[in-house]
Order: C-alpha cells, then sequence, then structure tokens
C-alpha cells in the first residue's frame, strides 16, 4: 500500500475492504488529474508561444514556479496545508532533488540545441514528463518550453520514451519495486510504438543523443527520489512540491538573465494586451496545478505510473491534431506506431488497475502490517 493507503488504512477500523477503496479512487482520480493538467497545459502554452509569438519560455516557467511558491505559502498561512519551516536540515533532506534538476535543466537545454523538435511534442512541459510533471519536476525543466521553437525530428520523441523503462528500472533499484512481466512488456510496447511512429524520419547525431538520454536518466532518476523524498513524516509532498521549487528558481532565473531571456520578456510588446496577461496568469496558475499533480499522482500511485500518463497525453495529442488538423502530418507508419503506443499505455493501466482491485491474501495483510510495526 502506499502512504496514503496507510493513512486512510488506519481510519478505517481495520476494514480491508473499506480501506483499500478510497486508496483505488485516489490512485485512479489523481492520475486522470495528472493527465487533464499536462493536456490543458499544453493548449495554453502553445497559444502563449505560437499565437502570441512570446519570446521567453524560461521566463515562463519562472512564473509558473513563483505561482507555486505563493499558492503553497499563502495556503500554509492560512493553515489549508502544512509542510515543516525552513531550517538547515531541509537541504539535506531534499538531496539529490535539486542536483538532479540542474542536471536535467543543463542536459534538457543541451539536447534541444543539438535536437530541433516540433512545437505540437513538448510545448505543455515545463519536468517533466518534471511531467511527470517539481516533484517529478521534470516538467519544470523548461525544457518542453524551449523544445516548442524547434523543428521536426520524431527520433527525439523516440529517446524521450526511454525515461519510462529508466523509471521502471530505478523504481526497481532504489524503492525495491518488483514489476510483472505483462507490465514490462506494456512498458516496452511504448517505445517500440515510438520507433515504428518515428521510423519514416530517423536522424542520426550522436552528441544529440547522449545529451537526450542524460535528460532521460535525469528525469527518471528525478520522478523516483520525489517519491522516495514524500515521507509524511519527512517533508511530505507539500514540502516537496515548495522547497523544491524555492530551490529551482533561482538557478533558472541566473540562466534565464544569462540567455537574454529575460531582457527579452520584458521588451515583449504584448503586456498592455489584457487577454495576453491573462492566458500568461492562466499558465502559471495550470504550472502549480501541473506540479500539483504530478505529485498526487507519484504520491498515490507510483512515478512509473506517472510517466506512462504522460506518454499517453502526448498520444492523446497526436490523436486530437489528426483529426482537428494543424500540427500532424499523416503518414501510415507514424499512425500505426502511435496506435502500439496507445496501445501499450491503456494495456499497462489495465493491468495496473486489475491489481488494486484483487484482494490481498490474509498471510500478505498480516505481513504488510507486521512490517509496519
Amino acid at each position: 500500500m502506499t502512504a496514503g493507503g496507510q493513512a486512510e488504512a488506519e481510519g478505517a477500523g481495520g476494514e480491508p475492504g473499506a480501506a483499500r477503496l478510497p486508496s483505488r479512487v485516489a490512485r485512479l482520480l489523481s492520475a486522470l488529474f495528472y493527465g487533464t493538467c499536462s493536456f490543458l497545459i499544453v493548449l495554453v502554452n502553445k497559444a502563449l508561444l505560437t499565437t502570441y509569438g512570446f519570446p521567453s519560455p524560461i521566463f515562463l516557467g519562472i512564473g509558473q514556479m513563483a505561482a507555486t511558491i505563493m499558492i503553497l505559502y499563502v495556503s500554509k498561512l492560512n493553515k489549508i496545508i502544512h509542510f515543516p519551516d525552513f531550517d538547515k536540515k531541509i537541504p539535506v533532506k531534499l538531496f539529490p532533488l535539486p542536483l538532479l534538476y540542474v542536471g536535467n535543466h543543463i542536459s534538457g537545454l543541451s539536447s534541444t540545441s543539438k535536437l530541433r523538435v516540433s512545437r505540437l511534442e513538448c510545448s505543455g512541459a515545463i519536468t517533466a514528463h518534471l511531467q511527470p510533471h517539481p516533484a517529478g519536476l521534470k516538467r519544470f525543466s523548461c525544457l518542453g518550453l524551449l523544445n516548442s521553437w524547434g523543428y521536426s525530428l520524431p527520433m527525439f520523441t523516440v529517446l524521450r520514451k526511454f525515461t519510462i523503462p529508466l523509471t521502471l528500472l530505478l523504481e526497481t533499484i532504489i524503492l525495491g519495486k518488483q514489476y510483472s512481466l505483462n507490465i514490462i512488456l506494456s512498458v516496452f510496447a511504448i517505445i517500440l510504438g515510438a520507433f515504428i511512429a518515428a521510423g519514416s524520419d530517423l536522424a542520426f547525431n550522436l552528441e544529440g543523443y547522449i545529451f537526450v538520454f542524460l535528460n532521460d536518466i535525469f528525469t527518471a532518476a528525478n520522478g523516483v527520489y520525489t517519491k522516495q523524498k514524500m515521507d509524511p513524516k519527512e517533508l511530505g509532498k507539500y514540502g516537496v512540491l515548495f522547497y523544491n521549487a524555492c530551490f529551482m528558481i533561482i538557478p533558472t532565473l541566473i540562466i534565464s538573465v544569462s540567455t537574454g531571456d529575460l531582457q527579452q520578456a520584458t521588451e515583449f510588446n504584448q503586456w498592455k494586451n489584457v487577454v495576453f496577461i491573462l492566458q500568461f496568469l492562466l499558465s502559471c496558475f495550470l504550472g502549480f496545478l501541473l506540479m500539483y499533480s504530478t505529485v498526487l499522482c507519484s504520491y498515490y500511485n507510483s512515478a512509473l505510473t506517472t510517466a506512462v500518463v504522460g506518454a499517453i497525453k502526448n498520444v492523446s495529442v497526436a490523436y486530437i491534431g489528426i483529426l482537428i488538423g494543424g500540427d500532424y502530418i499523416f503518414s501510415l507508419l507514424n499512425f500505426v506506431g502511435l496506435n502500439i503506443c496507445m496501445a501499450g499505455g491503456l494495456r499497462y493501466s489495465f493491468l495496473t488497475l486489475s491489481s488494486q482491485l484483487k484482494p490481498k491474501p490474509v498471510g500478505e495483510e498480516n505481513i504488510c502490517l507486521d512490517l509496519k510495526s
């Protein structure tokens, strides 16, 4: 059981069925919440970066981090939520998340300078995939926002999908999780589908591939360590969100200043446009919701589930592009690959949900209680 599931079990008076039901609902709703937020921010960021031509994606990421910090701090002051006050032990408790963020950010920027990718592909990622989504925080890396400026290179999409099997591997090593063969095959079906989808346009750039693979490693490690750090007895999910955003905003601001991104933001000519300002603020708020939903999904499920939900979201965006038109250029090979990706993601979802619905043997329940004691 997850930490959330254990807390619910304690409040259920020892009724196993009653204890498991809220946990299943929380897992399902948290995954849907994350997928919805991840999808909505794609639409809003796409409007800002393409329709209005906003030239400063890093500044937009800073705005989303600032919104996260302010919302959580005001909520703490009003006693809506709780997380520990800052002390000298906080950086130790949070370690190595800030270092993983810096590595994620640098490798992300380096990869986008070597491999230019499509606007629609990552225009909603601010970290994730913080996605997913601080705290699994590939979505605070601004990688997706930067990627939205490039041109199509499907191989980038294939390489980014390797975040999923890397997450599976790191969860096995760091968290001691064990996955069934069916789960593993579902994950590799997603990778296979990505390869097939990109099969008509595979380019080779060794240096770019190395940076993207490093970015995959940092993203996967960030998600797994975030899951580990969300112990309610330590920082908790709100503490991880708040302090990770606090530590990330300073280096991101430095990068924004040094690259000229901040100057471009201040000189942008739409700041007197009320509609643009409202959409900018909406993006900042959705950035907070994305961070929060990423944490919730990892908290109630796993870092692997968060990564798979992100992959399903990306394929869903491609399907919408097929139906509505505009960004998606149809080819049979690409369409077949997308369907294999989606089938692998749905198969993973079905296996995960069905495993939660199976009642535990009495012996296993007793073992869990003994371990908890």
